[in-house]
This record gives C-alpha cells, structure tokens and sequence, in this order.
C-alpha cells in the first residue's frame, strides 16, 4: 500500500525523546519509503504540560505572555494561547501550577488560583468569547477561589470582609458576591479539559486525593477538607444549586468546581478538546492513515490519553491508525478496540530500561522503518 497522505501525530516519549524529535524521525522515514506520499506532523496534547504550545502550532494563532500572580502571589510571568475565531487555551499549570512553588514552601492553605484568572481575565480583554482552560498539575486546593476573585467574585467572611482565596479562606466564606462579576465574563463560554472524575468533597475529593502531593499533612487535609464543604455550601446558597458532585468537581484543587458552578463550564475531555480545536476529524478526510504513539502504551492509555482519543476519531472514520511505542504494558491490548490498527514497539524484548531511554533515538528510527515496511506490503 503506498498511501497518498499520512498524519503523524505522537505523544512524546517522556524523559527520551520529545515531540519533534519523533516528528523528525517519522518525516525522514517516511521520505524513504513513501517520497510522493504528503506527511502532515501535528503537535499533539492531551490537556497536560505543553497543551496550549501544542494547539498553537497546530491550528495558528499566538502565544501570549502576560504578567500573573503565581500560586503563592509572587509576580511572573506566563502564556496562553490566543487562536483565531476569538478563542483562546489556557493551561492553569502556567499561574498556578505546581512546580512553581519551591518543596520546602508546599502548602496547598497558602496557595491561589487567582493567577489563572488574570490569565482568563486578558484572554477575554483580547476579545476572546471562547475560552478552554486545561486543569492539570495545580499547586492549589482553593476551590477555585482565587480564580473567581480575579474575575470579580467577592467571597466574604461573616464579618463582610473580602477574602483573598487561599486554600485557608476556604472555612471562612459566609457569602459569595455576584455583583461585581465582569460582564465580559458572562458573555464567554467556557470548555472545562479534565480527564479526572473526582468531586469537590469527600474520600474522594480534591482534598484527599490531591492535596498530598501539594504539601498536605493528614492534619491540614482534616483543615481544608471541613473548609471545602463550607464553601460548598456557600456556592450553593448562592447559585441555588449543588456543584459539589459534579464529576470533574475535584480537579486542580477544585477548579473544575469554580468552572462548571460559576462560569458555567462544559467539561470535557482533554484529548477529544484539543483534537476539535486543531480540526482532526476534517484532516481524517484526506488522510491514508495515522502514525501516533507514546512511551508505555498499557490499560491506563484508554483513560483519557492522547493516543485513545487519536485511535478512537480514526475507527470513526476508519482510518487505518498505527502506534509505534517504547513499551507494552499490562492491558495494551484494548487498545485495539479503540482504533489501533497494529502497534510496534521500539525496544527489544528483554532490553534493559537504561539502555532503552540512552539508544531511543536509533531505535525509534529503526521502529518507523520496520512500520513503514509493513505499510508498504499491506495491499490496497
């Protein structure tokens, strides 16, 4: 088979080779076997690190940068990606994400979220109607308090004075003031990209789930989590309606709660929100098959993956979509009905892990020969 068109659409194999590293080596083998064959590369995420660079490139637009409060009000500096049709992405990670605060300073009481909102708050400056927030790698358990409050929230304590909205105002709110939400955030819808179902309280809540690894002790989770169920109450009192369970409440400290109870948020999944902003499914039109893949493909890969939501558009479609991976892992296999055609793996059976990240490059190029090979013999 020598197809016409091909995409190339691969998740980076963490710690060993990056997006365009693959990029390149799937372009260069490609060329050798299929030379009139025309090769699409498209950056691709999932909601995580890297989204909004990812949908820049791939569907136009700009990278914006702007000065925000990170996550425990210092000022810096972060980007969001401004796209054509007055839409935009923001990944939340940029303001108020984890790795920006030092270990020694972890502390999910004395985090914010209001970062995430001046980014919001400029994306709806620039004009944008059409805002997707990806949620992922928060340093915050606010509830998304710091967020709102940047967009012109007021939440008060019994005394009706304002709170700032740290994780530790969370037992404090006894009102939530709507009379100073900016108008332009009324006017814009909002696109939720999560790939957790957790809710806002409880065992499996924002708190207990996710604050650990934010610096909580067992002692400040019993803290936040009481302060959690109060504001939930409070966003209740003033919606007149319950967020709290809503699957995706619990995401990035309870952001996603902010997102679908105050802004009205959609949630969606990260995956299939990126593959609709780059217009995936009209590319699938013209395109004789897919090439995508990641570092380990195993049963986590259809929870919400980059590869899953590939796989998935191109059985839709039916687009013939192969995978090329580092490594196999328990429950690989349903991937298959998903959409994955075949799948190849880098490293041999039995190659030791070190000598699998240090040799990616050479094998990930013998990978895409070995695929192309068999895409040559298959008949039309």
């Amino acid at each position: 088979m020598k197809p016409e068109s091909m995409i190339f659409a691969s998740d980076s194999f963490k710690g060993s080779l990056s997006q365009e590293q693959i990029l390149s080596l799937l372009e260069f083998s490609a060329a050798k076997h299929f030379p009139d064959c025309t090769c699409v590369s498209l950056p691709i995420a999932d909601g995580g690190e890297g989204t909004a660079e990812a949908v820049v490139r791939a569907a136009g637009g700009e990278l914006r940068k702007v000065k925000v409060h990170g996550p425990l009000m210092e000022e810096r500096e972060a980007c969001y990606g401004l796209l054509p049709h007055g839409r935009a992405i923001i990944e939340m990670a940029q303001a108020s994400g984890l790795p920006l605060v030092p270990e020694e300073q972890r502390d999910p009481r004395n985090t914010t979220t209001y970062g995430t909102g001046e980014l919001i708050l400029d994306a709806l400056r620039q004009g944008c109607r059409d805002i997707r927030i990806a949620l992922g790698g928060s340093a915050t358990n606010d509830g998304g308090m710091g967020c709102l409050r940047a967009l012109g929230f007021r939440f008060l304590d019994k005394d009706g004075n304002e709170l700032e909205g740290y994780g530790r105002d969370l037992a404090k709110v006894s009102h939530i003031s709507l009379s100073q939400v900016k108008r332009r955030v009324h006017a814009a819808s909002f696109t939720v990209m999560c790939d957790v179902d957790n809710p806002l309280c409880g065992k499996d809540g924002a708190t207990y789930i996710f604050g650990p690894q934010k610096g909580a002790t067992p002692e400040i989770l019993e803290e936040l989590e009481a302060g959690m169920q109060n504001y939930a109450r409070c966003a209740e009192a003033a919606l007149g309606e319950n967020y709290a369970g809503v699957s995706g409440a619990g995401a990035a400290g309870g952001l996603g709660f902010a997102a679908a109870a105050f802004l009205r948020g959609q949630m969606r999944s990260g995956i299939e929100t990126v593959l609709d902003l780059i217009q995936f499914d009209r590319m699938l039109m013209e395109a004789g098959c897919v090439i995508t893949g990641e570092g380990r493909m195993d049963g986590q890969s259809t929870r919400g993956k980059a590869v899953y939501g590939i796989a998935e558009h191109c059985k839709k479609e039916g687009v013939p979509c192969y995978a090329i991976v580092g490594s196999l892992g328990e429950g690989a296999e349903k991937m298959y009905r998903h959409g994955v055609t075949d799948v190849v793996v880098t490293a041999p059976e039995g190659m030791d892990l070190a000598d699998a990240m240090a040799n990616a490059e050479s094998l990930y190029r013998k990978a895409a020969d070995r695929l192309f090979e068999q895409i040559e013999r298959k008949p039309l």
